[in-house]
């Protein structure tokens, strides 16, 4: 009996010295884990954080540009666990890249980008005001019912809505901005401010990114410095014109790649397209008409007026490989003719015009010459931008809907994001067109 009870004892021994060893074992290799767990979760952690500090160096980088381009970039900067080091290369035209390297420990992760700057050939549409300046008087022109708008917008003002216009931004999906926190709605004759985005059930348009009220204002710019610079200061391949109040500067746009110009010193001339793409004329109004084959501006410090279509001949909407771009930029008002000729493009039995380019009135406002004229006509398809200190009216309507002028057809093309037309005004800020994060060895 005794043999028994030690063989007993000793058989439970040897298994409780089993278990000891098992949960030894299991101990360590739950402690081995738990230290692994811990270093591969603190190296993920500077693996972040070094990434967070690339990409500080990138918006420190973007800071010196905008408050002081030129600026020798810093040396190494301590931040928080790590450090950062970032390199600016001035590519030309405009553009910048910015490279910019992380550090936390043995981890560095580094961040490329590429900017440009920023200019208003980005918006569908701009204004400094939605009223139109007519002597003493402020008018409110309005978006109505039939208005179609695609692209990003911006006022520095509120907008005015009659019916149920749209807005819609597929490319950069941006909300619509205003500086007021306020729209305008017609409601039904008698006008209301409201900071609701619809105005139910006589006023619902549909804003299909959002609309941000209260945004902050965008300055405005006066005049065309850099165009008028590049085409009067004697640049090589530019083209400086002159006409008068009394004799108007015509150009005319040809798709074999020239233009034919009669000012006062050209009596319907053809030529090739300025090198540099610049063209400015000086002391009357010039009328600009046909089809572009290039890259071009055209500038005046008076009006310029639609005397009839404006295209692209390679047409981006069908070909995105297209390279033409146009700039019309007056530093008073730019002006659609009454005397277009007649097209009907969508077959309604009324007369369309069309403008494939970035429009900008300086000095005042892109509107129709006599407006309030009836009866009411087609639509005006706008391919690019419209960008005007205070807003002019391309139309009237009542009650009934439209009754002179056009409705609105703008649609922004985006290719002038990262290709605006020559010496297009900018904006003073920049936009990042690209982003990588490149391989550290």
């Amino acid at each position: 009996m005794a043999k028994a009870n030690n063989k007993r004892r000793g058989f439970i021994l040897i298994a409780s010295y089993l278990v000891i060893v098992v949960l030894i074992i299991l101990g360590a290799a739950f402690i081995s884990k738990s230290v692994t767990e811990t270093r591969i979760a603190r190296r993920q952690q500077r693996f972040i954080q070094a990434l967070f500090l690339a990409e500080a160096g990138i918006d420190q980088g973007l800071d010196s540009l905008r408050a002081n381009p030129g600026a020798e970039d810093p040396e190494e900067v301590g931040f928080g666990a790590g450090t950062y080091d970032y390199e600016t290369f001035d590519l030309g035209g405009g553009s910048f890249r910015i490279e910019s390297e992380g550090s936390v420990g043995d981890i560095s992760r580094t961040v490329s980008v590429d900017i440009q700057e920023d200019t208003y050939a980005r918006y569908l549409y701009f204004t400094d005001d939605e009223h139109f300046h007519w002597g003493w008087l402020k008018i409110p022109v309005w978006f109505i019912t039939g208005d179609y708008l695609t692209g990003p917008l911006q006022s520095n003002s509120h907008l005015h809505i009659f019916g149920d216009p749209v807005y819609t931004d597929p490319e950069t999906h941006e909300a619509v901005k205003t500086e007021d926190d306020f729209i305008t709605y017609y409601n039904n004759g008698s006008p209301i401010d409201s900071a609701e985005t619809s105005n139910p059930p006589y006023d619902e348009p549909t804003f299909e990114e959002g609309i941000q009220l209260g945004a902050d204002e965008v300055p405005f710019p006066s005049k065309a410095l850099e165009l008028r610079t590049a085409a009067t200061q004697g640049q090589e391949g530019a083209y400086h014109f002159n006409a008068s109040a009394s004799n108007p500067a015509q150009i005319v746009l040809n798709c074999d790649g020239t233009m034919t110009v009669t000012d006062n010193h050209h009596d319907n001339e053809t030529m090739a397209l300025p090198d540099n793409g610049a063209v400015f004329v000086t002391g009357g109004n010039v009328q600009v008409s046909g089809g572009l084959n290039g890259q071009l501006s055209i500038g005046t410090n008076r009006d310029i007026v639609i005397a009839d279509d404006v295209t692209y001949c390679d047409d981006p909407r069908s070909n995105p490989e297209s390279t033409d771009t146009l700039g019309l930029i007056a530093e008073r008002d730019i002006v659609v003719s009454k005397d277009v000729p007649y097209h009907d493009y969508d077959d309604d039995g009324l007369g369309d015009v069309k403008i494939d380019a970035s429009i900008m009135a300086l000095g005042n406002s892109f509107m129709v010459e006599e407006w309030w004229v009836g009866p009411a006509k087609g639509t005006l398809m706008v391919y690019g931008g419209i960008i005007q200190d205070y807003r002019g009216p391309v139309g009237t309507f009542g009650s009934g809907g439209k009754q002179s002028g056009y409705s609105k057809d703008y649609q922004h093309d985006p290719r002038l994001l990262e290709n605006p037309p020559p010496f297009y005004p900018t904006t003073g800020d920049y936009i990042i067109i690209s982003w990588e994060e490149e391989e550290n060895d």
